[in-house]
């Protein structure tokens, strides 16, 4: 097979579940709103369930619910009619998703959650299918074919139960409010959620805190630098205000320029007015205002231009920011 048939048999993959996704739309009716509406008041859970590539599709529906404020769980349909039925509580809403509607757990699962009296939603493929005529909502995800060349395989169909699931998380989100400070609540260890809650002030204060003063000799800036290990050093008056700092770099500036090293104090050599960044500042801030001015340092202080301490780049890519 060429490279070019390989190709082709991608586009047109693609084409044909663009096309699906765009027909989503005019599948949408009152249903859909009334599933968004009901999952807005609830008082419970989201219960999705399925069986086989509809199974997997759920537990990403289910994700993407929870971290975007909706409470959902995953329950296997299989599973569900051997014990773990017991999942499902009163307050619950339940979600079935299957393309045919006709699948056997599907047939099985459908009258025990109707018995249970929770409100049960179909995602389905077929309107006339067992699930759609049994469920009080539906969500009908019709695909005209899979993109399988046998149209057998579920691959168009579950890309639309993947886009309908991700409509109903949006709209949920634009209902609630949802924030970027409410998604980094259920992101803490991820990067999305450190660039939204990750402070300067969680970071510094791990590094040491070289500091000299004005008339620090040179030899006293060069020890500080180099066994604080960052590079850097403030330089500070009176009670620990910043009067500039002095980075290696100054140190190599300094020696290419200067003929003899002897009286030469620490603010022969400092830079003036440092770029520096506020303790409540986010840690994203910081690394943008180092990109800015193509720094690796940044002297950190407080509103009255006290010195805190440092933050490197170091610290940025270590937390996964970079």
């Amino acid at each position: 097979m060429s490279k070019d048939t390989i190709r082709e048999i991608a586009l047109r993959t693609i084409g044909l579940e663009s096309e699906a996704i765009r027909g989503l739309g005019a599948l949408l009716d009152d249903d859909f709103e009334r599933v968004v509406t009901a999952l807005y008041h609830q008082k419970g859970r989201l219960v999705i369930s399925g069986v086989g590539k509809s199974a997997l599709i759920a537990q990403k529906i289910v994700a993407t619910l929870n971290s975007t404020g909706t409470p959902a769980i995953f329950l296997h349909a299989g599973d569900a009619i051997h014990g773990d039925l017991g999942m499902v509580q009163a307050d619950d809403i339940v979600m079935l998703i299957s393309k045919s509607g006709n699948s056997p757990e599907i047939k099985w699962l459908v009258p025990l959650i109707k018995n249970f009296g929770n409100t049960l939603i179909g995602m389905v493929g077929n309107r006339e299918s067992y699930l759609a005529l049994q469920s009080n909502l539906v969500l009908d995800t019709t695909v005209d074919q899979e993109a399988c060349p046998n149209n057998l395989a579920p691959t168009t169909s579950t890309t639309a139960q993947l886009v309908m699931g991700d409509a109903i998380a949006v709209c949920l989100m634009e209902l609630r409010g949802f924030t970027g400070e409410d998604f980094a609540k259920f992101h803490p260890g991820g990067t999305l959620g450190k660039k939204l809650y990750l402070r300067v002030s969680d970071l510094y204060g791990q590094n040491e805190r070289p500091l000299v003063r004005p008339d620090s000799s040179l030899k006293e800036v060069i020890l500080e630098i180099s066994q604080k290990r960052l590079g850097v050093t403030a330089v500070l008056e009176g009670e620990d205000i910043l009067a500039g700092v002095i980075t290696d770099g100054d140190l190599r500036r300094m020696l290419e320029h200067t003929a003899s090293l002897e009286g030469v104090l620490a603010k022969d050599i400092m830079t003036g007015a440092p770029k520096t960044i506020g303790p409540d500042a986010l840690a994203v801030e910081a690394l943008d205002r180092m990109r800015n001015f193509d720094i690796s340092q940044l002297i950190v202080t407080d509103d009255n231009n006290r010195y805190l301490g440092v933050l490197q780049l170091h610290d940025l890519v270590r937390e996964g920011l970079i």
